[in-house]
């Protein structure tokens, strides 16, 4: 059982058996947050995960974010029936922008988009500042997150496929690196594009931002699943463009094929690893 799994387990036999109950998902992304956090979670909806959280004893501090009036009520409403509005703060208002310098230590973000997700990094200003823990998952445009993630300072330690309801969702833990020069050597090793080995080519470099550094380095059933239901949406769209005349497209297409093919070898390097013996 890896860490991760334990953290989630230890959480859950902590909560009282009454507390609101956490999708597959949110149990994952709770299993990410580390002992003693003080944790931040931007969108919270129903401050469902902040509660377990400070039900478990997980955090020691906890603000709930959301956007909009309702849920931030409903957010409000959670808490106090939870009996832990002396642990968890809930905030109405846009991102990160509920939170006060150095106030958090981890901060959660899920439910969105990757674009959505990077202009609400990007926003946060100082609420960043003492920020070493960032708990993502996109929806999709997942490798505008990593390209983010990258560009701050922010180093994958984890990633990590959920499915639940018939979707994969991806979850991403990254910290914080203690310089510039320890994040370049980090990042280095992390997107080295040789990364499955000698026996297949070199990988793409923003494949590797869409598929995961880690995720390819350690790929399971829902990855593997993922990736060809991905080819399979690809092949719909190719036949579409496939209709038009015009020369943009054509182009379009080109490139289109170009990736998807890149793909399709990936994966069978990887199905071919998976097969071959230890």
């Amino acid at each position: 059982m890896n860490e991760n799994k334990d953290n989630a387990s230890i959480q859950a036999s902590k909560v009282p058996p009454e507390a609101p109950k956490l999708s597959r998902r949110l149990a994952a992304l709770a299993g990410l947050v580390k002992q003693g956090a003080r944790f931040a979670d931007i969108g919270t909806d129903h401050a469902l995960l902040p509660v377990h959280l400070a039900l478990s004893g997980t955090i020691v501090y906890g603000v709930a974010g959301d956007v909009n009036a309702g849920p931030a009520e409903a957010a409000r409403r959670q808490v106090r029936a939870a009996g832990v509005s002396d642990i968890v703060s809930v905030r109405h208002g846009d991102g990160l922008s509920v939170l006060a310098r150095d106030e958090v230590d981890t901060v959660c973000i899920a439910g969105m988009g990757g674009s959505l997700m990077v202009r609400l990094l990007e926003e946060a200003g100082e609420a960043l500042s003492g920020v070493t823990t960032l708990i993502l998952s996109p929806h999709v445009a997942e490798d505008q997150v990593r390209r983010w993630l990258e560009a701050n300072r922010y180093v994958l330690e984890l990633e990590r496929l959920i499915e639940e309801d018939g979707e994969i969702y991806t979850l991403l833990r990254a910290e914080r690196a203690v310089s510039a020069e320890e994040s370049a050597a980090r990042h280095t090793s992390l997107y080295d594009t040789s990364l499955l080995g000698a026996g297949c080519r070199a990988v793409p470099t923003g494949l590797l931002y869409e598929m995961g550094p880690l995720l390819l380095r350690s790929p399971d059933e829902a990855f593997m699943a993922k990736w060809r239901g991905e080819l399979a949406k690809r092949a719909r769209i190719a036949h579409g463009m496939k209709q038009s005349e015009a020369a943009d497209t054509r182009a379009k297409l080109e490139a289109w094929t170009r990736t998807t093919n890149d793909i399709e070898e990936v994966l069978a390097c990887l199905q071919g690893e998976r097969r071959s013996p230890n």
